[in-house]
């Protein structure tokens, strides 16, 4: 009796924590975000507004579990619109971060496939479908973008985003 009430803390911890966030599943994802734009920033950047977007890029995701195009180049500062398609017939996603934290992240996905999570610099795009991502690089550098779908990633479903002063 006390192994399973400690296992019961141990999830409600577990899902009380940051890293319940990270997650996601394989239901159709609809953004949950709120209209307004978020002010979080992180080492790849922050949320752009749509109505700054001065470059487009689109890329598609295929279950050859590779992105087109597969390196991509920006400026410093500059608002991109990320307009992710799904020309795939199993879920893919788009997220972008620094290798460290993506390698991380799928790590975790691996032991909880299941998982929800809306981040403004992530598209979980079903089958057929675009989604666009509206993003503002504030660091020149080499950052990526990947599917954490347990498998996409380690199959090779990356992409190396480059920003230029």
């Amino acid at each position: 009796m006390k192994t399973a009430t400690v296992i019961h803390v141990a999830m409600a911890a577990w899902l009380a924590s940051p890293f319940a966030v990270l997650a996601h599943g394989d239901a159709a994802h609809v953004p949950k975000r709120p209209s307004a734009i978020s002010t979080e920033q992180h080492a790849w950047g922050h949320e752009g507004n749509p109505k700054a977007v001065t470059k487009t890029i689109r890329v598609t995701m295929a279950d050859t579990m590779r992105f087109s195009p597969d390196h991509i180049t920006v400026r410093r500062g500059q608002t991109v619109a990320f307009e992710v398609r799904n020309t795939g017939k199993t879920l893919h996603e788009f997220v972008i971060g620094t290798l460290p934290a993506l390698s991380e992240h799928a790590e975790l996905m691996k032991k909880h496939p299941g998982m929800e999570h809306d981040e403004p610099y992530m598209a979980h795009v079903t089958p057929g479908r675009t989604q666009r991502i509206h993003w503002v690089f504030t660091e020149a550098g080499t950052f990526e973008a990947g599917c954490l779908i347990p498998g996409h990633w380690e199959a090779g479903m990356k992409a190396t985003i480059t920003v230029k002063e």
